[in-house]
């Protein structure tokens, strides 16, 4: 090995573990190899090791309730929630179609409706997407209109209008741009602390069609400006508006003022249990919108007298559709005759499968085990050779035969990875400790190379823990036991949520992947080149 490049080990080693190293007197190599780069005496080595990955079969069901539904904690201390809704069918994965359940509440309890015999004029669902393309604005643009209805009387306004398409996953652009949106009533009593209405494959029934409508695959940013005086009168940004029928809510909600349907939460949530909001299509695309920022919006008036006169202004309720109520993300697949059925099948996770399937919203993850055989020539090395690690990882490359993520008009997978404990927990799903040593250290989870097309999953604190062991005089605890033990280690599509002002993980049960519309097929323990590898980089001493 030659001066520079032994110098170059030296520096990886210190950027890697930096206040961690351990210094040391004695001429013996410390568990970080500190030594191994005095005088630049050292040789770096890379070993490729075989692992053993499988595909873990998750029944396409995941929890995927409001409190799995969080992208990342503001920093008001609040959460973004994601909700998915559409569909879409593919030979390798086959069909998945996303719908979203809902509970709605009555602004206040016991509701008077402003005044005597409301009527209701007119009743809108708004919701919102975060994620929409900026850059791709269409018309119409600004534009005058003489005969706004604002009140009981119009007026001459300038409306403003943009449009912007929203980022799908699925087919894209020409006759698949349109999907028609159905609003149903929910006739099931949501209750939020019973286990099946924490998961995606809830089985709910539906009453009546409230509402439907054609989205065509773009979300309105309007503005309303009265001509007289500049005023505002209305203005919205990034939704959908879609009417629902007006005389349900009359019957429903307005006739019953003063009655004990409307008195209080309790009665109200049992008496109208909530919406189901979904596609009519099977084979378009999948999109994300905001929960929390959904509304629907009851526009009635009523009788005001003044004066011995009397009339009738127009005013709006809003039900609250947001935080507080049972929010569930409701998934439907149809595998029959795809590539992902008969891999599931045949998993084997003695010697591992030849593609590994990954999907989030409950579709497979993927399961990878170091063997044993691999970690005692690591511990030979160490004992042996005084073999200091200086870096690990696992390479997966994304399988370029039979996938490429040319659905995706919303950015490049992301995975999470975590140890697992060798059973299940009692929902049937596999418990993790904690984090990776290397998460918890502050390490990046993964690399991303793109031509080949690969991930590298960093381990290197986590394969020194197995190999090493802790260092002396440090008592192994229950909650860091599994740094230091051989772990299969769980790789899921969707990230881990952060929180927003620190940037920090928000914990290891808390991923995108409930709502993440990302799929992807990857080379695991294949007899080709670009099979799944363990990469340990180490030093020795010469």
């Amino acid at each position: 090995m030659t001066h520079n490049l032994k110098k170059t080990f030296a520096v990886l080693l210190l950027a890697i573990f930096g206040s961690t190293i351990l210094y040391n007197c004695e001429p013996d190599v410390d568990s970080l190899g500190e030594q191994l780069f005095i005088k630049d005496q050292v040789d770096g080595n890379e070993t490729l090791y075989d692992l053993i990955a499988y595909n873990i079969d998750n029944h396409d069901s995941i929890r995927s309730d409001a409190s799995k539904l969080i992208s990342e904690q503001n920093a008001a201390g609040g959460f973004t929630t994601v909700g998915v809704l559409g569909a879409f069918t593919e030979n390798q994965f086959g069909g998945q179609k996303a719908s979203y359940i809902t509970q709605l509440r009555m602004p206040t309890d016991n509701f008077d409706f402003t005044g005597p015999n409301a009527k209701v004029d007119s009743v809108v669902l708004v919701m919102k997407t975060p994620y929409y393309i900026t850059d791709s604005v269409k018309a119409p643009g600004a534009y005058d209109r003489s005969d706004f209805p604002v009140g009981n009387e119009t007026v001459p306004v300038s409306i403003d209008k943009k449009t912007y398409p929203v980022f799908k996953y699925g087919k894209i652009g020409g006759q698949y741009n349109s999907m028609t949106i159905n609003v149903h009533e929910v006739t099931t009593f949501l209750d939020a602390n019973a286990k099946p209405f924490t998961r995606s494959n809830v089985d709910v029934s539906t009453g009546g069609l409230l509402g439907s409508a054609v989205f065509d695959g773009r979300v309105s940013t309007i503005a309303v400006t009265k001509k007289s005086d500049n005023t505002a009168v209305f203005n919205s940004t990034n939704d959908f508006r879609m009417r629902l029928d007006k005389d349900f809510f009359q019957t429903r909600i307005v006739d019953k003022k003063g009655m004990p349907e409307l008195q209080n939460t309790a009665n109200f949530i049992r008496y109208l249990r909530g919406i189901k909001i979904s596609v009519s299509e099977t084979d378009k695309y999948l999109f994300q919108f905001s929960p929390n920022d959904m509304e629907i919006v009851m526009y009635y008036k009523y009788d005001k007298t003044d004066n011995g006169t009397t009339t009738r202004p127009q005013t709006t309720l809003k039900f609250n559709l947001g935080g507080g109520n049972v929010h569930i993300g409701q998934y439907a697949y149809n595998r029959t005759g795809s590539q992902v059925s008969s891999a599931l099948a045949a998993s084997n996770d003695t010697t591992g499968d030849p593609k590994l399937y990954a999907q989030g919203m409950g579709g497979p993850s993927i399961g990878v085990k170091i063997p044993e055989e691999a970690i005692n020539k690591l511990k030979s090395l160490y004992e042996k050779d005084k073999a200091g690690i200086i870096s690990a990882k696992i390479r997966i490359y994304v399988d370029p035969l039979t996938w490429s993520n040319k659905h995706s008009k919303f950015g490049d997978s992301r995975f999470s990875l975590l140890p697992v404990n060798k059973d299940k927990g009692k929902d049937g799903e596999f418990v993790s400790p904690g984090f990776t040593s290397d998460l918890m250290a502050g390490f990046p989870l993964y690399l991303i190379n793109e031509k080949p097309a690969y991930y590298d999953f960093v381990i290197t604190k986590t394969i020194k823990g197995i190999v090493e062991g802790p260092a002396d005089g440090i008592k192994i605890t229950a909650d860091n036991e599994y740094q230091f033990k051989n772990n299969v280690l769980l790789i899921n599509q969707g990230a881990f949520a952060r929180i927003v002002s620190s940037g920090a993980y928000f914990g290891p049960t808390f991923t995108t992947r409930a709502f993440d519309m990302n799929r992807t097929i990857l080379v695991g323990s294949d007899k080709s080149a670009n099979r799944i590898q363990l990469r340990v980089t180490y030093g020795t001493k010469k």
